[in-house]
């Protein structure tokens, strides 16, 4: 140690020049010569000095400026262009694949499809959070990249071929196709992507906050797009602005028929004009919407197109109710149905088009998403934000004697917000999510590290009995007792719960909660409304309790700050239903967002379901695992579909024997 401080008195007595602020202008004049401007010039000097400068300037080039060297050629060194990205290692299929393994090539283009909406609609326009926006209107628009249904979270060129981005995620560019084109025949150009951004997160508040991270959109070429981020590492942000939906500028800029000015704040029921492979052919307001094949669609024939959109037609008809539907459905007025209901499943469709075979009744798999289905109650109301209050409730619901009674024993518990996934927390935290979860022990719940979260299990009538009296401790707990019937606090304010609910299918799951809530002393109402009211109340966080959830894709980020996010929770329209503002949950999202590998993201994800699970924010209802169909047998698919999605109707094709046998229809 002695030795190496006598070199160094030595080195600064010869080289006095060679200090920190000499190396710092040594690495800015040399930046400026690879810029390819010059530096200064100096001052004459004495021939010794001038020598002795130099041999410090060789010396220091040597030692200070290697960094900045090495530095401003990654600079230089441009991105790699990639036809495809993926979350989770290499994209499968490579540049040159002629179409994705599940579709069938030769699919046949024909016929039509017809399905079923509840309530109404009053805009084409999704880019204003206000009205209902008719079903179908993505089949009218493409969008930067488009993703594959056998990976997860891989996206392939569609607007644009390809993407570029460096090493930090800081930014990406995006090359448009040259032949891309609008459904008038105008070229899709960076002027319309940039004015798309805009107005989309301008107007949208969700989508602002979704790409509150996108710094920046400018055009960079001709037919290049740079987002540039406000920050590195966020390895999602490349990805999910390939999802943007592109608008047409010059048309939502101009005129309609009628030479009024067009206005994308406003909802309208202007057909737009769009890029993708339909075009809005007709429509009812509020009815009816049909969607038509646009034969000379640009992309029909890039791979990630081939042996999709194969219907000529997709027709959506809006009925009152779900019960209407249903019914009409039995009529044959639509061809496909998703039944959510148990017991329409169990009970509803031994009709005679069904014992004729006529109707195919088939489950698919859920692979792709977890979920968490749940009573939700409002945070931002005082009676629920302490947790002993929303554990009690919990013990307040009969899961199994619902499960029993309504659903025909078809359905399990759900234990974690990643249900049906390997992201759903189990057992003890170990190793990394143990490592993550200990950054923030001080804020969570101390049972995340020394009990697995379980939801009270009631199998018999004692063991729900023991969970009401278990209920009402918790409530007593937290302050509240029952006076004559009725649970008050302190105050003496009375606890009320009114359930919010918009499907009738819900009004008896609601209904059958309900006795034991009021056994508890709590007075409890039922409101069902039509969907409009439903959403605006939702959006205004104007209720007591919902029953809704949120699916999750096997590659989670971004979107987890809409769902729990401190930031989220009071911004009207967001995800955050609940209403969380919890420290330690908004520190592990940011660990999921900016995990650098799928071990990391897969840990940080148990670590934050655990989170979620221990402070009781929810009350976990039920899943099944599968998504329950029934369809009139007009229909055909390729032999093997993909493992992540049935994908109807993008890659099935309408049969023409079928639906001769079967006759009726379209």
């Amino acid at each position: 140690m002695r030795g190496k401080c006598v070199r160094q008195r030595i080195f600064r007595y010869h080289f006095p020049l060679i200090t920190p602020c000499f190396c710092r202008r040594v690495r800015r004049d040399m930046r400026s010569v690879l810029a390819g401007r010059r530096p200064a010039a100096s001052s004459p000097e004495s021939s010794m000095l001038v020598k002795i400068r130099r041999i410090a300037l060789a010396t220091a080039i040597l030692a200070c400026t290697a960094p900045a060297f090495a530095q401003a050629q990654q600079a230089a060194a441009p991105a790699p262009f990639r036809f495809a990205t993926s979350l989770m290692g290499e994209p499968k299929y490579k540049p040159d694949f002629k179409h994705f393994d599940y579709v069938n090539p030769d699919a046949p283009k024909g016929g039509v499809v017809r399905f079923a909406e509840d309530g109404t609609f009053d805009s084409f326009n999704f880019v204003v959070p206000r009205g209902t926006v008719g079903a179908g209107i993505g089949n009218i628009y493409d969008t930067l990249t488009t993703q594959s249904r056998d990976e997860v979270a891989t996206a392939y060129g569609l607007i644009a071929e390809g993407l570029s981005y460096p090493a930090d995620f800081s930014s990406v560019t995006y090359r448009l196709r040259a032949e891309a084109k609008w459904q008038d025949g105008t070229p899709i150009t960076p002027d319309d992507v940039v004015w798309s951004f805009q107005v989309l997160t301008k107007n949208n508040p969700g989508q602002a906050f979704y790409y509150r991270h996108v710094k920046s959109v400018e055009k960079t070429g001709q037919r290049e797009v740079t987002f540039t981020f406000d920050q590195g590492g966020n390895r999602e942000l490349p990805q999910i602005v390939g999802e943007l939906l592109v608008l047409p500028k010059h048309w939502w800029t101009g005129t309609d028929a009628n030479g009024k000015a067009r206005d994308i704040t406003q909802g309208t029921l202007e057909a737009p004009l769009g890029s993708g492979p339909y075009r809005i052919k007709s429509f009812v307001p509020g009815r009816t919407i049909v969607y038509e094949r646009v034969k000379d669609y640009w992309g029909k024939d890039l791979p990630v197109n081939v042996g999709r959109n194969n219907f000529d037609e997709l027709r959506y008809e809006y009925y009152r109710d779900d019960t209407v539907a249903l019914e009409a459905f039995k009529a044959d007025q639509y061809d496909w149905r998703i039944e959510p209901s148990a017991k329409n499943w169990a009970t509803s469709y031994d009709f005679p088009a069904k014992q004729q075979g006529k109707v195919v009744l088939e489950m698919f798999e859920n692979r792709a998403s977890g979920v968490m289905q749940a009573f939700i109650p409002n945070l931002r109301r005082a009676k629920f934000q302490d947790p002993r209050v929303r554990r009690a409730l919990n013990y307040a619901l009969d899961f199994d004697g619902m499960n029993h009674t309504l659903f025909f024993d078809q359905y399990k518990r759900i234990g974690s917000f990643f249900s049906g996934t390997e992201l759903a927390s189990s057992g003890l935290p170990t190793g990394a999510e143990l490592d993550i979860l200990n950054g923030v022990k001080d804020k969570v719940p101390p049972g995340v590290f020394t009990t697995p979260y379980t939801n009270p299990d009631n199998p018999s009538e004692q063991d729900r009995r023991a969970n009401l009296r278990k209920a009402a401790d918790l409530l007593k707990e937290a302050g509240w007792q029952v006076k004559g019937k009725q649970l008050v606090n302190a105050k003496g304010d009375a606890f009320t719960l009114e359930i919010l609910i918009a499907s009738p299918a819900f009004e008896r799951v609601a209904l059958f909660y309900k006795p034991a809530l009021e056994r508890l002393g709590i007075q409890t109402s039922v409101r069902l409304v039509d969907s409009s009211q439903y959403v605006n109340r939702v959006r205004a966080r104007d209720f007591d309790m919902i029953i809704s959830g949120w699916g999750q894709s096997l590659s989670p980020g971004n979107e987890q700050r809409d769902y729990w996010g401190s930031d989220s929770a009071d911004r009207e329209g967001s995800r955050n239903y609940a209403g969380i503002k919890d420290p330690a949950v908004d520190a592990l999202i940011e660990k999921i967002i900016y995990a650098t590998d799928r071990q990391q993201l897969v840990a940080a994800t148990h670590a934050l379901d655990r989170v979620l699970l221990w402070n009781d924010y929810v009350i976990p209802a039920w899943t099944l695992g599968f998504t329950r169909t029934a369809r009139w047998d007009r229909f055909a698919h390729p032999p093997a579909l993909p493992q992540y999605s049935f994908e109807f109707p993008d890659i099935w094709w309408w049969d023409a024997a079928k639906a001769a046998k079967i006759g009726g229809g379209n």
